[in-house]
C-alpha cells in the first residue's frame, strides 16, 4: 500500500511592498511521502514571492510536465513557471519552451552549487531564466516554521523577505546565480 501525502494547511499574510501586493491567502498544500519539511517551506516561501490569484501549486515532484508552481493565463498559456531544488537540466530546457518565464529556487549548500556549476553553461542560452540560491541556513531556519495548520506572515520589502509564525522570524537570504536576459 503506497504511503499517502500529508495535508498542510497555511494562513499566509503577504505585505509584499516592492509590487504593491497585500492579500490573505489560505493555502492547502500536500506534502509528498518523499518531500521534506525543508522543501514544503520553499515551495511556500516561492509561492510567496511571486503570489498572484491565478499562482497555482502544480504536481512538480511526481511529473515532469508540471511546475512546483506555475502560473497560466486565462487562454491556459504558462507565463510562470517556478521549480524548486535541483531540476534536471533537460527539464529546464523544456519548461524555458513553454513558458514565459522560469524561475529554478535551489537550496542544499554544495550540492546546489555543484549543480549550478554543472549546468550554468546549458543555463546561459536560456533567456528567460533566473536561478535563485536560497542558503542552508535559511532553509533550515524556515523549515523549522513547518506545522501542520501554519499561520504565516510574509514581508518583503527593499530586497528584504521575512518570513515568520508570529513567534519566530526569519530572514531570507537570496542569491541571484542567473539573472533573466535583458533585450
Amino acid at each position: 500500500m503506497a504511503i499517502k501525502a500529508t495535508i498542510f494547511k497555511a494562513h499566509l499574510q503577504i505585505a509584499d511592498m516592492e509590487r504593491h501586493y497585500y492579500q490573505d491567502h489560505t493555502l492547502t498544500l500536500a506534502r509528498h511521502p518523499s518531500e521534506t519539511d525543508e522543501r514544503l517551506m520553499v515551495r511556500l516561501l516561492a509561492f510567496a514571492l511571486h503570489a498572484h490569484e491565478y499562482l497555482e501549486f502544480g504536481q512538480g515532484m511526481t511529473d515532469d510536465d508540471e511546475a512546483d508552481l506555475w502560473l497560466k493565463d486565462l487562454t491556459g498559456a504558462i507565463e510562470l513557471w517556478i521549480d524548486v531544488g535541483l531540476p534536471d537540466e533537460k527539464l529546464i530546457r523544456k519548461a524555458c519552451g513553454r513558458s514565459n518565464q522560469v524561475i529554478v529556487y535551489t537550496y542544499g549548500g554544495r550540492i546546489a552549487d555543484m549543480w549550478f556549476a554543472q549546468n550554468s553553461s546549458q543555463f546561459e542560452r536560456l533567456k528567460n531564466l533566473t536561478v535563485i540560491n536560497l542558503p542552508v541556513e535559511t532553509t533550515r531556519a524556515i523549515a523549522k516554521l513547518a506545522q501542520r495548520t501554519m499561520e504565516l506572515q510574509c514581508t518583503i520589502q527593499d530586497g528584504q523577505v521575512w518570513l515568520g509564525d508570529g513567534n519566530e522570524s526569519v530572514e531570507v537570504e537570496r542569491v541571484i546565480l542567473k539573472a533573466l536576459a535583458t533585450a
